[in-house]
Order: structure tokens, then C-alpha cells, then sequence
């Protein structure tokens, strides 16, 4: 299941950043008295109650306007728009009723989707309860009052935004296809890639970078089996920004990624791998998503006997995070490989629902705690107890120890590679929650 995608837009200044950061519980977005400081969205995964979704913070809209910055939050705001499932419109209780705001609201409405109206800045209920009801003419549903700063009222917004997660999960539950992001830089293949698994121009093919501008959804139909497919907006360095679409395309593929079972990342032979390839990356390996790495353009490149050894150990090195990633050469111009491309990801697939008995586990642990002794500190060594896999996708297992402080990082890793030693579980990340537990 993925996560619903909550939106705040809003006109400049009026506290957006302020209350994405009240319930993100960190300082994320940058929180100034400046309207247009807040210039890329950002997204952030939250959690409250049993729900959990993923909020995107806006730029402000300014409907009409001829400011660059503020026609790009804007142009922002509207992508945010589209993608979100659940849109918190914000206002400003001491601004009081604008014309803008009307403009937005209209905006909002022509959306479609669900929009709750949050009056901002209510820090004394009494007081300004008179000025709230004054956002009822906006004809948009009830305005609720809260204080971003104050973190006053954004537990009865929490309760109106989850209440629409009800009619998002019922869509997305009945199918169980394979779902494969397409993601990368811009200009990489991505679209061409799919047009020549598909065998029709089905997606826009041109070399001008950020041609893709939405997540569009292919299905490809292999050997009687279904595959859906995610084709994403580029992503590009900000340094290298001309058009301002492309600066928002890190939420189309968030949500992409989001939506995805298995994540292909494409690699541009002909540039190598860059630290903007390890970005793309880190969103599906945070995500614990089943990765496959497809290195594009394969067939203009000059190769000798070292090429392909070169080349994966530079991909290994730059995304030295996600060790568990395969790695496959294609070329979407020839075809080369590409039927390869649906075997992989079946195994990954595969491997990402993988369950591991408990016994056998514990057995594995017990093996690896004999060949390298636990750390001790002070006279005082770790002890692991037991371990349990408690999900999947990805793969996630518990460990019991007698004090959490002395389970290093190095040492869960060296735990983790005995259970890939012994399991493989190839193209997925493994996740592992340490629990203490006292001696009996």
C-alpha cells in the first residue's frame, strides 16, 4: 500500500513551512518572515495515529503575478496539486480574507480533490473565532482554526486529513500487479526504455530534457503476466535549472517511488554515475523499495575487456548505501538486454516477500555470533538473544539484545551480510529494529 500524499499550498507568508515543520517534528523547510523563502517543495513522511503519509510543503501561489520566483511556486503549487491526494489550504486569520485567496480557491476547486481549509495564526480562539467564520465565503467547507506556531488545533487537522485516507486505500488494494518506477535524470532513456518494451512510441521521446513532465502509468503485458510501469519526470542538479518544471520533479518521483514495488534507476552509460544519481537512489533505498540498476545507452560506448568491471565498481562506490542493488547493462536504442529486465525484476519482487523461519534465523545468528564476538564496552558485552522476522517488503526482522547502546552499526551490518550470505535476498534492502531485552 502506498502512502497517501498531502499537500499544503497556501499564498506566501502565511505559515506553511511553519506547520509542515510542526507536524514533521523537525525544522525541515527554512521558517523566515519573507514571503518566497520556501522555494522547493519539500516532503516529509508523518505519522499520527495508525496513519501514515507523506506531506509535501509548497511554495506560495500568487494567482497572478509576473514575478519569476512567484509564478514558479505557482507552477509548483499546481504540480503539488495534481500529485496530492488530500490538499490543506492555508490561510492568514490576521490578513484576513484576500482576493488572492478567492483566486486560490478556485484553483483548488477545479483540482477535484479533497481541500481543507486551515485558517492560520488563531492564537487566542476567542478573540479571532469572529475573523475565522469570515473563510466561509471562500465555498470551500468549513474553515478549521489553528495556530502553526502556537501547535494549536492541528490535532483536529490531522483528524480531518486522515478521514479521507478511507477512499484512497480501497483504489489501491485490489491490484496486485507488479508495479516498476522508472527513475533517473533527465534525458537518460527513461521514456525510451518503455516505448521499446511496450513496441509503441507510447510516452514522449525527445533529447530536450524534461520532456516527461507527469508519472504516467504503462501497462506491459510479458509472457501472460501484467507489469505496470511508472515513467517519471527527470531530475535535475538545482546549479542546472532552466525551465522551473524541472525543479519540481523530485515529488513526482517520491510519489512514483512511493507507488512502486521494484524502482529501475537509470544510468546514462555515456556520463557514468553522478552524485545526482545517488540522490535519485536514496529516495527508493529510504523507502526500502526493491532496487534494479540499469546502466542505458550501453551501445555508445567503447568497451574492452575492463569496461563493464569499471563501470560497476563506480556505481558501487558512488552508491556504496545500497550494496544489494543489481546492476545491468541496456540499451534501449538496440534492445540489448531488456528482455533481462523482467526476470529481475521478478526475483526482486521475489526476494522482497521472502520469510525467513525463525529457527533457521536464530540458528544464523547463534553461527555468526561464534565466528566474530559480539562488542563489549567497559567491561560489559553484548548479548543477542533472539531474532524474528516480523514483515516484508522490505524484509524486516527483529533482534533482541541485552543492551541496544552496544549494537553498533558495524555489527548489525555483519549480522545483516550472514543473512544475505545464507538467503541472498538480491535487489532488496534489509531492515533491522533492535529491541532490548533484560537477562534472565
Amino acid at each position: 500500500m502506498s502512502k497517501p500524499i498531502v499537500a499544503i499550498v497556501g499564498r506566501p507568508n502565511v505559515g506553511k513551512s511553519t506547520l509542515f515543520n510542526a507536524m514533521a517534528g523537525e525544522m525541515i523547510s527554512i521558517v523566515k518572515d519573507t514571503p518566497g523563502v520556501t522555494r522547493d517543495r519539500i516532503y516529509a513522511d508523518v505519522t499520527w495515529l495508525d496513519y501514515t503519509f507523506t506531506m509535501i510543503d509548497t511554495g506560495g501561489i500568487e494567482p497572478d503575478t509576473n514575478d519569476i520566483i512567484l509564478s514558479q511556486m505557482r507552477e509548483q503549487a499546481e504540480i503539488a496539486m495534481a500529485t496530492a491526494d488530500v490538499i490543506v489550504f492555508m490561510t492568514d486569520v490576521k490578513q484576513g480574507l484576500v482576493d488572492a485567496d478567492a483566486k486560490v480557491a478556485d484553483m483548488l476547486r477545479r483540482s477535484r480533490k479533497p481541500v481543507i481549509l486551515a485558517v492560520n495564526k488563531v492564537d487566542n480562539f476567542e478573540k479571532y473565532m469572529p475573523d475565522v467564520y469570515e473563510f466561509y465565503n471562500l465555498g470551500i467547507g468549513d474553515p478549521v482554526p489553528i495556530s502553526a506556531g502556537s501547535r494549536l488545533g492541528i490535532g483536529d487537522l490531522l483528524e480531518k486529513i486522515v478521514e479521507h485516507f478511507k477512499d484512497i486505500e480501497g483504489t489501491d488494494e485490489e491490484d496486485d500487479r507488479p508495479r516498476v518506477a522508472i527513475v533517473g535524470k533527465p534525458n537518460v532513456g527513461k521514456s525510451s526504455i518503455i516505448n521499446r518494451l511496450l513496441g509503441e512510441n507510447r510516452c514522449i521521446v525527445s533529447n530536450i530534457a524534461g520532456t516527461t513532465r507527469d508519472a504516467v502509468d504503462t501497462e506491459i503485458i510479458r509472457n501472460g503476466k501484467e507489469y505496470v510501469f511508472i515513467d517519471t519526470a527527470g531530475l535535475r542538479r538545482k546549479a542546472k535549472v532552466k525551465e522551473e518544471i524541472e525543479r519540481y520533479s523530485i515529488i513526482r518521483t517520491v510519489t512514483a517511488v512511493e507507488r512502486a514495488d521494484v524502482v529501475v534507476i537509470v544510468i546514462d552509460a555515456t556520463e557514468g554515475v553522478t552524485e545526482q544519481d545517488a540522490k535519485i537512489a536514496g529516495i527508493a533505498h529510504d523507502r526500502g523499495k526493491g532496487i534494479l540498476i540499469a546502466v542505458n545507452k550501453w551501445d555508445a560506448i567503447e568497451k574492452n575487456d575492463k569496461t563493464i568491471y569499471e563501470h560497476t565498481n563506480r556505481i558501487k562506490e558512488v552508491l556504496s548505501f545500497m550494496p544489494y542493488a543489481e546492476i545491468m547493462f541496456i540499451s534501449a536504442v538496440t534492445g540489448q538486454r531488456l528482455n533481462k529486465m523482467f526476470d529481475w525484476i521478478d526475483t526482486i519482487i521475489q526476494n522482497q516477500n521472502m520469510r525467513v523461519a525463525t529457527g533457521v534465523l536464530n540458528e544464523i545468528m547463534a553461527e555468526a555470533v561464534a565466528l566474530q564476538q559480539p562488542p563489549s564496552d567497559k567491561g560489559k558485552r553484548l548479548k543477542l538473544f533472539y531474532m524474528t522476522q516480523v514483515a516484508v517488503k522490505p524484509p524486516t526482522f527483529v533482534i533482541f539484545v541485552n543492551s541496544k547502546e552496544l549494537m553498533h552499526f558495524s555489527y548489525t551490518r555483519y549480522i545483516e551480510n550472514k543473512v544475505r550470505e545464507a538467503f541472498g535476498f538480491r535487489g532488496t534492502s534489509l531492515k533491522f529494529i533492535i529491541r532490548e531485552r533484560k537477562e534472565k
